[in-house]
This record gives C-alpha cells, sequence and structure tokens, in this order.
C-alpha cells in the first residue's frame, strides 16, 4: 500500500513552523504501507485541489492522508478542497473519528473533516494536532487495508469476518 501525506498549514509553507503531524501519520502507518509523497501546501483552496487530483490522479496513491485545515478559522479549506474533487464521500471514516475523539475532548465536535474516493484512492482529511492525528489514525487504522483492498477491485473478500 502507498500512502501520501498533505500538510495544509500557511505557517508550514513558508517555512515558520515545522509540521510534526505529517511525519506521525507515515510513522504510524509504516508497518502497513509506505509514503510515497511529503507534500506541504498553504491554506489555499486551489492548492488544495491541485494537489490531491495529483496524487490520486498521477501519483494513485492508495490513501491520501491531510493534516490541518479542517477547523473553523477563516483560511480552514482543506474539507472544502476534498469535497470538491471526489467521487463518492466516505462519511462513516470522519464521523468515527469525532465520535471517539468526543470521547477524549469535548472540541471533537468543531473538526469539519472529511473523507471521500477519487478514482481508486481513498482520501481521509485529519485534524492538524500531532495527538490528535495519532489518536484518530488509531481508530480507523483496522479498516484501512480493507478499503484499499476494495477501492483496488478486490472484492473477493467483502462480507468477510476481518476482525
Amino acid at each position: 500500500m502507498l500512502i501520501s501525506v498533505v500538510c495544509v498549514s500557511d505557517r508550514c509553507s513558508r517555512g515558520e513552523a515545522q509540521d510534526k503531524s505529517g511525519p506521525i501519520i507515515s510513522e504510524i502507518m509504516s508497518p502497513l504501507a509506505e509514503t510515497e509523497e511529503y507534500i506541504i501546501v498553504p491554506d489555499e483552496i486551489e492548492t488544495i485541489k491541485e494537489t490531491l487530483k495529483f496524487l490520486c490522479d498521477e501519483k494513485k496513491s492508495s490513501i491520501v492522508f491531510t493534516t490541518g485545515g479542517t477547523g473553523f478559522a477563516p483560511r480552514d479549506v482543506t474539507p472544502e478542497a476534498t469535497l470538491s474533487i471526489i467521487d463518492k464521500s466516505v462519511p462513516g471514516i470522519a464521523n468515527a473519528i469525532r465520535q471517539k475523539s468526543l470521547e477524549i475532548t469535548d472540541m471533537a465536535m468543531l473538526s469539519r473533516a472529511t473523507s471521500g474516493i477519487r478514482n481508486q484512492t481513498l482520501i481521509i482529511n485529519l485534524p492538524g494536532s500531532p495527538k490528535a492525528v495519532k489518536e484518530s489514525l488509531e481508530f480507523i487504522i483496522p479498516v484501512l487495508p480493507h478499503a484499499v483492498e476494495v477501492l483496488s477491485g478486490d472484492t473477493l473478500n467483502c462480507g468477510g469476518d476481518y476482525k
């Protein structure tokens, strides 16, 4: 499985801050996947859209994880960029992250993160906080191999027991 990570942050893209969440995604996913691309972009909707399209259409990543840009700040536009380029919505992933995160913090209800499919790539918006990224991945990592398997067209195991 090949993944890509996109850090969405004005400050990181200008070199004013260091992304700490993107490397955590790669580290946690390393037993299951190789990180093919790691890109830092500013909170600009067109730049985010073009980056996601490139990673889905050209690089053909199995999963693209974004980190950042999912809150209430005026420049937080990662969900809008994601929704504008996906073929199918996958609300269950973002809903599961929010539901499980609410057990940890009430702030989880402020997440606008989304998930979806473009071609055969799963796109998952994650928060910008390293702690929240780690917790979010722990919630969803068990289903990701099956999701990628089904997206790739291998449906022989659909309906099976995956626990």
